[in-house]
């Protein structure tokens, strides 16, 4: 339907005196003719999983192509989604300019075009400052917000890990626009706040709930017998949701009680009091990642970010018996075998992080019990490095898993040297957004990657 007929027709709603929000509600009925003629399009989600300083490429990518590849130990972890998975390799980031590696490594990741000039100095390499274009994250969350059928109350999630207080090229992945980097949220009690429990928002929704009652009152007598019936359920449900704030607002509020979110489903449980502190990262991840999965359960967004420690991050993984911190690790010579080792055992741990994210998404059912969250949502697993002492930004690690993006999966795939834009228009028009071209059009030459769905 074109879309100036549908904002048209919003607008005569609002026009009437039905609220925007209930507009966009009945904007979907059937008898007003204002429903999209395919009906409810299909929910895709991605989530986007950062893990720092490159990988130990003989122990992380399969030797064969093909759907009879097998998992070298670093990908282990995702044993049980194989047949759910893709690993690209041979995708590369072209991106030249200002900064050190890691800076593009990270900056350019998801943007797919150069840094600013700048003053944040990287190494022996020239200063420089922000991205100079949207990253794939919020350009795909962008289009889903300018869609009633593919509206969210966030639109996406910045979900982070220990990332330093400190703003910098290092420090963010996710940009709204030029030289607008987006900040992770990486304390879970203030994610949860976000999500859950800040009261104000609470009493906004109570007062638009009484909007939407009066308003959907004014427009019963338009619409068939069938939308009287859905728009009946529709606010046997509001009164539900009202009933629920008013008991919610008498109860004192802890985190550590298990209640109903304003949307009907369970809000996670946090444990108490656990710090921002390097041992603290396990235990940190899941309890972000868990918020993750909620999120997705409620539709709050269906676009995310995890972001864990930053480029050049320097978590010691204490946890796995290793003293040194990652970064420095990363620097050590292949030659050096102790080294060697726990790197491979870091990127091991990295890779659990994704495989429990994956396995909470295949048990988590969707909410209309068709499938489960993993069957509509992709999990890209990616670095700002293809390995860390060479600083090399060729052969990027990504790993692909769930249903989301509509690619056939169980397959090891081997792009040798393709630009990593390529595969960020395959990312967007994966989510029904086709682009001529996404960051540096001279990356974008020879399209999307087509063989992603064959």
């Amino acid at each position: 339907m074109n879309q100036n007929r549908l904002a048209s027709r919003r607008e005569f709603l609002v026009k009437t005196g039905v609220s925007t929000a209930a507009a966009n509600f009945l904007f979907a009925l059937p008898s007003l003719g204002w429903a999209a003629s395919s009906g409810t399009p299909k929910k895709k989600r991605m989530v986007f999983v950062f893990s720092p300083n490159g990988v130990i490429p003989q122990h992380f990518w399969p030797e064969q192509v093909g759907k009879d590849f097998e998992l070298k130990r670093i990908l282990q972890p995702l044993a049980d989604f194989k047949n759910r998975m893709l690993t690209l390799h041979g995708v590369c980031n072209r991106i030249k300019g200002d900064g050190d590696g890691h800076m593009r490594g990270i900056g350019c990741l998801l943007t797919g075009i150069e840094l600013f000039p700048g003053d944040v100095q990287g190494g022996s390499d020239t200063p420089a400052g922000w991205a100079k274009g949207i990253s794939v994250d919020q350009h795909i969350k962008n289009h889903f917000q300018a869609d009633p059928l593919t509206q969210t109350r966030f639109g996406s999630l910045e979900f982070g890990v220990m990332v330093p207080e400190r703003a910098d090229t290092w420090t963010r992945m996710s940009y709204a626009g030029p030289n607008q980097p987006v900040a992770p949220i990486d304390n879970p009690y203030l994610m949860f706040d976000k999500l859950y429990g800040q009261t104000k928002n609470r009493e906004l929704l109570s007062s638009v709930l009484d909007d939407l009652t009066s308003d959907f009152k004014k427009v019963e007598q338009l619409i068939s017998v069938e939308d009287r019936r859905l728009l009946q359920d529709h606010l046997t449900m509001v009164r539900d949701l009202e009933k629920e704030l008013k008991m919610e607002q008498a109860q004192t509020s802890k985190r550590s009680d298990t209640a109903t979110s304003d949307v009907g489903h369970a809000v996670p449980t946090l444990p108490a009091n656990v710090e921002e502190v390097n041992n603290n990262i396990p235990q940190i991840t899941k309890m972000q990642m868990d918020m993750l999965v909620s999120s997705f359960a409620a539709d709050f967004a269906r676009v995310a970010t995890f972001q864990i420690t930053n480029s050049v991050g320097e978590p010691k993984m204490k946890w796995l018996n290793i003293e040194e911190g990652h970064h420095h690790l990363s620097h050590e010579p292949d030659t050096n075998e102790e080294a060697y080792e726990k790197l491979i055992k870091i990127n091991t741990w990295y890779c659990e992080q994704v495989a429990y994210l994956t396995k909470r998404l295949a048990e988590t059912p969707e909410p209309d019990g068709n499938g489960t969250l993993l069957d509509n949502t992709t999990i890209v697993w990616t670095n700002e490095l293809g390995k860390g002492n060479s600083h090399t930004r060729d052969n990027i690690p990504f790993v692909l898993v769930g249903e989301g993006c509509g690619f056939s999966m169980g397959r090891a795939i081997d792009y040798k040297g393709v630009p990593h834009n390529r595969l960020l228009m395959s990312f967007s028009e994966s989510m029904g957004i086709p682009v001529k071209s996404f960051g540096n059009a001279n990356y974008c030459g020879d399209g999307v990657l087509a063989d992603l769905h064959t």
